[in-house]
């Protein structure tokens, strides 16, 4: 049987991107990876990203907002950044993880535009199908990074 690649979403908060990358991968590549998110600091599970992800048939409801200081014991083949802020202030991980930067907009920031519930919504929307699009290329885009 195959090792599974162990990989790590990380973002500010661990309270939206990571937390939808986390969603995203367990159910659609749960079979060849083994997923964690966290946060540079924890901000708790986004409401808003819970909604959209469970419009996509995705439960990420009883997912936390775990802090990477939490994490560091586990040898991560991959640490994938999802926002500007973690990828700057990214520990350093002892053994082999490689560290990629994959920057999604921030769907609250976007958010603070609207008015309106559903054009808030839109914008969560937009930021879940990127992040689906990026997951659904792995683990291959990882495996090639630098050829």
């Amino acid at each position: 049987m195959q090792n599974k690649l162990k990989v790590l979403f990380l973002c500010t908060g661990n309270s939206c991107r990571s937390q939808i990358a986390e969603g995203w991968a367990r159910h659609l590549k749960g079979d060849e990876l083994e997923v964690w998110s966290a946060g540079i600091e924890t901000h708790g599970l986004n409401p808003h990203a819970v909604q959209v992800m469970d419009e996509a048939g995705v439960d990420i409801s009883n997912h936390e907002s775990q802090n990477i200081r939490d994490l560091l014991d586990i040898p991560f083949d991959y640490v994938i950044t999802v926002c500007g802020h973690a990828h700057e202030t990214c520990p350093i991980f002892p053994g082999q993880a490689k560290v990629v930067h994959v920057g999604f907009d921030d769907p609250p920031k976007l958010a603070l535009d609207y008015d309106t519930e559903e054009a808030k919504l839109d914008c969560y929307r937009r930021v879940r199908d990127e992040i689906r699009a990026f997951v659904e290329k792995l683990p291959e885009v990882l495996l090639h990074q630098g050829e």
